[in-house]
Parts: structure tokens; sequence; C-alpha cells
């Protein structure tokens, strides 16, 4: 009998179990822990493993559920109940998943530097449209001269925003509250991420560095997204900082990172109002009375053109992939058939 006890650590449950194991049939359920393109380390009921990840099974990631068989070879990619996506940094128009199966994502950003709400609201968008709860997390509280929680909060509803010291053990035990399932970090580099998962994880797991003197920036610690079981129960996935987030298919996300927005859109006298010169805006209005500031309805109207403007490209390429798919056949087709009248 398989004893899945030592999966516990890293996320297997009862709703886990139900959910999997019917469709595995004879393969062995394991958890991707650290990715290594062809290769990667998993945990399975029998202990942490290497397998090999063949190419027909694509886009693994780092805290996915995987079927393996018997020579420990990946072989079936279970459905994702979450998934951190942005646009693949090549800028062509596919996806980048940064993390799988995430319930909780904590957004990083230095306190003692500038904090960039504009920043905040992308990372906000990329959170939500995976399906998991962010919570922004504000970190070197204790180096910062003045916390802007107030501000954060305005451009994050429905999000918890704290403001925690890793070195300081300031704010930790209020975070760990607010920690449910697996939880993933993002953010860029320099914002401390490392240290706040060693404090999370009790022990020195992951690499830090300072940021550079010069120019306030900092330098990329974590190279591999990894995961690792929390003291408390749940796990933890350190990514690498994201010098740049690209949305991708994220009209949701962007829905209810300007919730406020959405609210006023409601009330604006006509359906399809654009929010620009038509009479009776209640986005407009809101804005004229300093009700909305001018950065944030900029930022919104920002976010949603460039997911328009990559939806579009998606649109093109999946229909330029299908044109292609049907020339080959008709390729084939015509082949066939002048191979038949040589006969």
């Amino acid at each position: 009998m398989v004893d899945y006890d030592l999966l516990v650590p890293y996320g297997w449950t009862e709703a886990v179990a139900s959910e999997y194991l019917p469709l595995l049939g004879d393969l062995t359920p394991a958890r991707i822990v650290r990715m290594d393109r062809s290769e990667c380390d998993v945990v399975t009921p029998s202990g942490p493993a290497r397998a090999s990840c063949p190419r027909d099974i694509t886009g693994l990631c780092t805290g996915d559920w995987v079927g393996l068989d018997a020579e420990h070879t990946v072989r079936q990619l279970l459905p994702r109940r979450s998934a951190i996506m942005r646009s693949s940094v090549s800028g062509r128009s596919v996806a980048q998943v940064l993390a799988a199966n995430v319930d909780t994502v904590l957004i990083c950003t230095a306190a003692d530097g500038d904090v960039d709400l504009g920043r905040i609201e992308r990372m906000l968008a990329l959170a939500w449209e995976s399906n998991a709860q962010p919570v922004v997390v504000l970190t070197k509280a204790d180096a910062a001269v003045d916390i802007p929680l107030d501000e954060v909060r305005a451009v994050a509803p429905g999000a918890t925003v704290l403001a925690v010291s890793a070195s300081a053990d300031v704010g930790l035990d209020v975070l760990t509250a607010s920690l449910t399932g697996t939880v993933a970090l993002i953010g860029p580099s320099g914002a401390g991420k490392s240290t706040l998962a060693n404090a999370l994880l009790g022990a020195q797991v992951f690499a830090t560095n300072a940021v550079r003197a010069v120019d306030g920036k900092g330098r990329h610690t974590t190279v591999h997204r990894e995961l690792r079981p929390l003291p408390g129960g749940g796990t933890l996935i350190d990514t690498p900082g994201l010098r740049g987030i690209g949305l991708y298919d994220a009209a949701e996300g962007i829905g209810k990172t300007f919730s406020d927005i959405e609210s006023l859109a409601a009330e604006c006298r006509f359906a399809d109002c654009a929010h620009q010169t038509e009479p009776g805006c209640a986005v407009l209005a809101a804005l004229a009375d300093g009700t909305l500031p001018e950065r944030r309805l900029t930022s919104y109207r920002k976010l949603a053109k460039e997911n328009e403007w990559m939806a579009a490209r998606t649109d093109k390429r999946l229909a330029a992939e299908r044109a292609q798919a049907w020339r080959t056949i008709a390729k084939q087709q015509r082949r066939r058939y002048r191979e038949r009248g040589h006969r």
C-alpha cells in the first residue's frame, strides 16, 4: 500500500487526493519542487527523487502536481488549481508560468526605497488572475523612514497590506497568520524576498545579497523557483526577481485590482462608456472631485490597453498556427494523391 504521508508537508491533502488519484491510474503522484529544463526535483510517496521530463510534456513548473512512471519519468501533468502567469520575456504572445497551484501570493516591495504603486498594481493584477489571494508585503520596514501603508492599501482593494522586517522580526507573526496553503513570493530584485523566505522557513535556505549602493537596485540571488515546506504547515515558493511583469490574459485580475474604478464605471450613463469625454461618466466625475486619483486612472488605462493588445496578438498567433496546421495537412494530402497517381 502506498503511504502518502511524505507528500503531506508538500501540500497533499484529502481534497488533492480525491481530485488527482482517479486521474493517475498506475502512475505515482509527485510534486515538482524545482525545474531544471529536461529534469526536475520532485517529492513522491517514497521521498525526494530526480525525474526526467519528456518533450511531449511541456510547460512544467515548480508547484505542479504530476504523475510518474516506474522509471521516474513525468507522464502526466495534473490539472492546476491556480497558476501565476506573465507574458513571455521573449515578447512573444505566449505565457510563462511562474508558479503553479499557489494559494497565497506575497507581493514584496522594499519599504525603504521608492514604493512604486504602479508596479504593485501590475503585480496585483497578476496575482488576482492566478486565482490565488494576494498579500502586499512592504519589506525592510525597520530601515524605512516613512512607510506608505495608507497609499498602498488604497491601490490594493481586497488584499491584505502589511509592513514587516525579516531581519528585525517585525510583523512576521501577523504575516504568518495570513498565509494559506502554498505561498509564492514575487517582486523585483532587492525587495528582500529571499530574506523573508528564510525568516518564514526558520532557516538560511536561500542566498541573500544587499542592494547595490550605486543605484539602490538588487541583484538576482534566487535563480531557480524552489518549493519548500513551511514549519507551521503549507509550502513556500521563492522566485527570481522580476524585471518585467507583462500581463497575459489578465482581464479579470485587472478588474479586481481596480474594483473601485469598475464600480464607478457601473454608474456611468452609457454602458459602453470609454471614460474619455462622455456625459454622465461617473469615472470622470470622481476624477474631477478628487475621489479618484489621476495616477490610478492612468494606471488602469495602461494595464487594460496592454492586456487588450496582448490578447489581440494571442488571437493572431493562434489563427496563424491553425492556418499553418491546415497548410501542412493540405500538403500531406496532395503528396498522397501524387503518390497514388504514380502507382
